[in-house]
């Protein structure tokens, strides 16, 4: 008896209690893409009643935000990308709870829950090796283009959303040109039920986003080229394959064509990226929401002689050395400084390897750079960048609230002499096209800026040395066979050969050449490369 009623009090509190004491309330008048919707009474009463049942279920809430919180950093880059409201991201929570293989009674599939037809209009490759549908970023691109598309005849991002379940024509022959160029609505009773529920789950979800997963998940992006397969790719980021099959299962047979750019993705632990990355409305941005292109000083580091002692150099102004070996008691040595002092005064580990001829210093890095700012460029690393200016890691980390390096996008605006203010966004830019292209993709595809799967290692990678020595560099007894043989890099977990390209200076090609690698981009775990420049 006892037991029963036990049982039945945590029913009560698991069923009913966050209909009373959790569920947000439906406010009188909702901002929504720019429009301004007011609600009468009734329409608030049907409104809430969706919202109570959004909260009815503790356990099943919590099942769907962890979903929403996994997947939603994506799903705002890519909406954010194509210049769709940001409010969109509700539809995906509504069409499918997020879950990627959902299917519906009318046959429609996957997060934002399209059918074969539709999906293919919207460039979405789906047949009997790929479904798309059930890919977070391809299918939220093709939403984005499907919603543009009907924006154009709509005028107004309420009846585009309900055109979004009815169909263009369905929509216009609806609403004819009631509420073309509309920027406020009035919501009642009458109004379309597809529109309220969203109206629901907006105010469910919204201030429930930014949160941790409770198992402390991330969702990973790592783009690639085919031809490979997922055994392949796992093996390079050193996760199961059983464990890509489950978040990835766009790829109905396990592999990746060579058709264009697709996107595997993968869970990581404890890392939760800082949210929003970006200012809701930066100034003079472009289509896709990005600052216009801007580039990054130039002479960094800056390398002059110390005239004191023929065998150190300056780098950006503080006493530093070019190593001549791979190994941090022979560099302390070479530097005439403890072991520890080397860590200290370069943000180094103890297990953190050392590459030769790269630039190391042997005074404390500043607080600040000679330089305001950074433009982070793909497969950069927070290391990376301190070494780059002569700033201390933790410096750089706090000006702009960046702590890990899975936390860098490209064209992230980072600052190296100010602070980004508490409530302050950080900004992004363009970048410059990258000189290795891909091959051709359709038109809507061509838009999504190429990315590189950020480095989760913080193994430190050495500034490149350039090819032409400097007329002011000292000249450091360097052994023959290290200025005649090459560097090595070994491959971590999320490196790709673009990324590598990038830290060292120089091409895809060249790297393939040097190492033997095949057009399938795929590297294992710890494989060794040769670096011949």
């Amino acid at each position: 008896m006892k037991r029963t009623v036990i049982v039945s009090i945590l029913f009560f509190l698991n069923f009913y209690l966050p209909v009373f004491g959790q569920a947000p309330q439906v406010p009188q008048v909702i901002d929504f893409a720019g429009l301004t919707l007011k609600l009468n009474d009734a329409a608030r009463k049907d409104i809430q009643a969706d919202v109570d049942a959004q909260y009815r279920s503790a356990s099943h809430f919590q099942a769907k935000l962890d979903r929403v919180n996994l997947y939603m950093p994506i799903i705002e880059r890519v909406l954010r990308e194509e210049g769709v409201p940001d409010d969109f991201k509700f539809l995906a929570i509504q069409e499918s709870s997020l879950i990627s293989d959902a299917v519906s009674t009318s046959n429609a599939v996957g997060f934002w829950q399209f059918k074969k037809g539709t999906a293919e209009e919207v460039f979405l490759r789906v047949d009997n090796e790929v479904d798309e549908r059930k890919s977070i970023v391809s299918s939220t691109r093709g939403a984005a283009t499907y919603l543009k598309k009907h924006q154009r005849y709509m005028d107004n991002w309420a009846t585009t959303l309900v055109s979004y379940q009815m169909g263009l024509g369905g929509a216009r022959g609806y609403y004819k040109d009631k509420y073309k160029g509309h920027r406020s609505m009035d919501i009642d009773r009458n109004t379309y039920w597809y529109l309220k529920k969203f109206l629901a789950h907006k105010i469910a979800y919204q201030g429930q986003l930014g949160k941790m997963v409770s198992n402390g998940s991330y969702l990973h992006e790592y783009p690639i080229q085919g031809p490979s397969t997922l055994k392949s790719v796992a093996k390079s980021l050193g996760v199961s394959e059983n464990h890509l099959q489950e978040y990835n299962k766009w790829s109905l047979k396990g592999s990746i064509p060579n058709d264009r750019t697709y996107t595997v993705t993968y869970i990581l632990k404890g890392i939760v990226p800082e949210r929003p990355l970006l200012a809701s409305n930066p100034p003079s941005t472009n289509d896709n929401g990005l600052l216009p292109v801007k580039s990054n000083a130039l002479g960094f580091p800056k390398i002059t002689e110390n005239a004191k002692k023929p065998n150190q150099i300056k780098i950006n102004g503080i006493k530093g050395v070019v190593a001549i070996s791979n190994n941090q008691s022979q560099l302390a040595i070479q530097a005439g400084i403890s072991e520890g002092k080397l860590r200290r005064v370069n943000d180094l580990k103890a297990s953190d390897p050392i590459q030769p001829g790269g630039y190391y210093y042997i005074k404390n890095k500043k607080s600040k750079a000679k330089t305001p700012e950074h433009i982070v460029q793909p497969g950069e690393t927070l290391w990376g960048i301190s070494q780059l200016y002569g700033i201390r890691k933790h410096s750089l980390m706090a000006k702009n609230r960046v702590y890990k390096d899975e936390q860098l996008l490209p064209g992230m605006v980072l600052r190296l002499r100010k602070y980004y203010k508490k409530n302050e966004a950080i900004a992004r830019v363009n970048l410059t096209p990258s000189p290795v292209i891909a091959p051709a993709r359709t038109a809507t595809q061509q838009k999504q800026p190429q990315r590189t799967a950020p480095v989760e290692s913080p193994t430190p990678v050495a500034v490149p040395v350039p090819d032409k020595k400097p007329a002011n560099t000292p000249k450091t007894q360097i052994p023959t066979e290290t200025k005649t043989s090459y560097r090595e890099h070994q491959v971590k977990p999320g490196d790709t050969l673009y990324s590598i390209s990038r830290n060292y200076g120089v091409t895809v090609s060249e790297l393939r050449n040097w190492n033997n690698i095949s057009e399938d981009n795929i590297l294992s775990v710890g494989q060794k490369l040769e670096i011949r420049k």
